[in-house]
């Protein structure tokens, strides 16, 4: 229809009073969408508001059929089953959201209500009134992006994460095809946290989210977890040895560090990788396998990636059962330490004790060997309560002996992460001072393993305990990195040499040139030598001639309870 020949119909002339005045009161609504349809569904009315919501001006519009203007394809033939259904049937048009189309091919979201005028007539006419959803659609896709995406890093978060991985296992599971999920969690970031504070540990995860999503690209989705966990789903990884590619990947991502606002920060991760569906067929199964195979990750040295297997999985329930009963052991007192002398070669005395700890939960009925449970603990927070515990009660032993005369050092084994703990040195002051001990009454040894690892700040913690008067032991010499250049940059007294080194000696010529290799350099660096696990009279005889300072071992005393320690001080 040309704009020449276009006429205005005329407004509602045909319609009763009643009708007109209904029609006349919707058309002058603003931002309210009214449109007239005979009963071949032609637009025989088409108001300002229509021209604006749907882009078609009136002239536009009149003649034109109701499903070639504004109905989406996929909604053609239904429109026309309803209209017709009205038409013959008298069945109404329910009152419904819709997602219609506007000239420009668009979607615009619209509430749309339907009156059928002159119904009972040659010439029905249906009226659609329309109401402009637009803003309110905006405003609920906001909202849900916001429900469904993590506010810190941007990500998707685990509600969309849950959705996702619906999808993925539906069409893996019609088109028979596999996915990997990895499960990626920070090393070490509570260190990182407590030290720079949590505004930094803010910014470092946002920095570690913007690296993650430019390493993988479009290959799936990356969602934050929670705290320091992040878990990527790759669709297209349909092999052990694809998954592995991208693990590596991912992996190599924090190779290099992470600038931020106040300074440059390394940080690694571990993976853990479940595959759908060897390792599971449910969400709950594939996250928790992958989490297994973390645990292991982290558990073999951090900054790698494994593999979830059913092996793998009774190990990992196992330590985490241990993990339990240590906790409740914490709470129900469940430990005890026993003290191991170390003996002055020339005077044959005690001249200090290492305590020991023992874990004796009352099911068992026995003492859990400390290197099973030791390395649980290590690898969650345990270990810093329980280190907590013997500091504690090594203390309080301290000062017991002290009251009944006998002055004797206890040394206490540290681990890793309770020196990472930014209040620990203050702690062992504080502790020191309730008991009224003095800096040499309590002693501390340290793998060389962690004394490797530790950075600068706790170095000089260590070199100003040190300078205060603690005995500052390497334990277990010659087991980790066992690199003697190292030696003369830790602020230590002792050197312990394990008892691996004096197993062969003196016999075994190799064992003995080690041996008086380590002794002699800890000699130089004017470091006490103690030398551990002395079993026999001719290998106290071959510590003595290489003028070692201490010994430990069975053949002087086996760990001992505290009242044994006081009857070995008072026989002296």
């Amino acid at each position: 229809m040309s704009l020449q020949k276009y006429q205005r119909p005329p407004l509602f002339e045909q319609h009763g009073s009643a009708e007109r005045r209904f029609l006349q009161l919707i058309s002058a609504l603003p931002k309210v969408s009214v449109q007239g349809y005979d009963k071949h569904r032609n637009v025989i009315y088409w108001n300002q508001s229509s021209e604006e919501m749907y882009g078609f001006k009136e002239y536009e519009a009149i003649g034109q059929k109701l499903e070639d203007l504004i109905i989406p394809s996929y909604m053609k033939s239904e429109v026309i089953r309803l209209h017709q259904q009205w038409i013959e049937q008298g069945e109404s048009i329910l009152s419904n959201e819709l997602v219609l189309k506007k000239k420009n091919g668009d979607p615009i979201h619209v509430f749309s209500s339907h009156v059928m005028l002159k119904e009972d007539t040659d010439s029905p006419e249906m009226y659609c009134v329309d109401i402009d959803l637009s803003e309110q659609h905006a405003i609920r896709q906001e909202l849900e992006r916001m429900a469904s995406t993590d506010l810190l890093t941007e990500l998707p978060n685990r509600r969309l994460l849950t959705q996702f991985l619906t999808n993925a296992i539906e069409r893996a599971s019609v088109e028979q095809t596999s996915f990997a999920l990895f499960f990626i969690d920070l090393d070490m970031f509570k260190e990182v946290n407590d030290t720079l504070g949590h505004t930094w540990g803010d910014e470092l995860l946002r920095s570690v989210s913007k690296r993650l999503s430019n390493c993988i690209g479009e290959q799936g989705l990356l969602a934050r977890f929670g705290g320091d966990e992040f878990v990527f789903v790759a669709t297209q990884a349909m092999s052990e040895k694809e998954s592995a590619g991208i693990a590596k990947k991912l992996t190599d991502c924090f190779k290099e560090s992470f600038a931020l606002s106040s300074e440059n920060v390394h940080i690694t991760s571990s993976i853990g990788i479940s595959l759908y569906p060897k390792d599971g067929r449910e969400i709950d199964d594939l996250l928790k396998n992958a989490d297994v195979a973390v645990y292991q990750a982290k558990a073999e040295g951090r900054n790698r990636f494994h593999f979830f297997t059913q092996a793998l999985s009774e190990q990992v329930r196992r330590q985490r059962n241990i993990a339990a009963y240590l906790h409740e052991s914490l709470v129900h007192d469940e430990f005890e330490l026993l003290y191991q002398p170390q003996f002055d070669l020339i005077t044959g005395k005690a001249a200090s004790c290492e305590a020991l700890l023992r874990w004796r939960p009352k099911d068992e009925g026995r003492a859990v060997p400390p290197h099973i449970f030791i390395p649980i603990a290590e690898r969650s927070e345990l270990i810093v309560h329980i280190d907590n515990w013997v500091l504690e009660n090594a203390c309080q032993q301290a000062q017991m002996w002290k009251s009944q005369g006998i002055d004797i050092r206890i040394d206490i084994n540290v681990s890793g992460k309770e020196l990472e703990q930014n209040d620990y040195f203050e702690r062992l002051k504080e502790c020191r001072e309730r008991y009224g001990l003095l800096p040499k009454d309590i002693g501390l040894e340290l793998t060389e393993n962690v004394l490797i690892r530790s950075d600068n700040t706790i170095l000089e913690n260590l070199r100003a305990q040190r300078d205060q008067g603690v005995e500052i032991s390497i334990d277990d010499f010659g087991t980790g990195y066992s690199s003697l250049s190292y030696l003369k940059q830790f602020p230590v007294s002792h050197l312990k040499i394990d008892r691996s080194f004096l197993r062969g000696a003196p016999e075994n010529a190799y064992d003995s040139a080690l041996m008086e290799a380590i002794v002699n350099v800890g000699h130089k660096l004017d470091l006490n030598i103690v030398v551990e696990g002395v079993e026999t009279q001719n290998q106290s005889n071959y510590c003595k001639a290489l003028n070692v300072e201490y010994v430990q071992g069975f053949l002087y005393s086996k760990p001992i309870t505290s009242d044994a320690v006081e009857r070995l001080i008072k026989e002296q």
